[in-house]
């Protein structure tokens, strides 16, 4: 879970933030994410995101990878919310799902594409 990403760009471009990891409703670590952009761009805004992972795999994946870069592990599928209403126990099939919620600001579109999640040490 990713509370708060701030996202900002004049040509160039960069994003991060700092989440926790949760399983079983416990916290059990602490991940920054970050990306960088380069084209037609201007503006800032901030936003949130929740990660699910629905495997084993993906999960162990973050966990025992020293970073992951979204695009070179476990699929991730982006819901909004008219998407996210029609999923069902039987239609979720990627090994992750991303929500992002929150959106403020003056830049337009959000994504995870080239970011990179690193696991931050307490």
């Amino acid at each position: 879970m990713f509370p708060t990403i701030v996202k900002a760009g004049l040509v160039i471009g960069g994003q991060t933030g700092v989440g926790t990891l949760r399983v079983g409703g416990k916290t059990v670590g602490y991940y920054n994410i970050s990306a960088a952009s380069y084209g037609l761009q201007a503006g800032m805004q901030t936003f949130s995101y929740v990660l699910f992972f629905m495997t084993e795999s993906s999960l162990k994946y973050l966990t025992e990878s020293g970073g992951w870069a979204i695009g070179s592990g476990p699929s991730v599928v982006v819901l909004d919310k008219g998407a996210a209403k029609s999923l069902t126990t039987t239609t979720l099939t990627q090994d992750v799902y991303a929500f992002p919620f929150g959106q403020r600001g003056l830049m337009a579109g959000i994504g995870l594409e080239g970011s990179k999640i690193t696991r931050v040490q307490p």
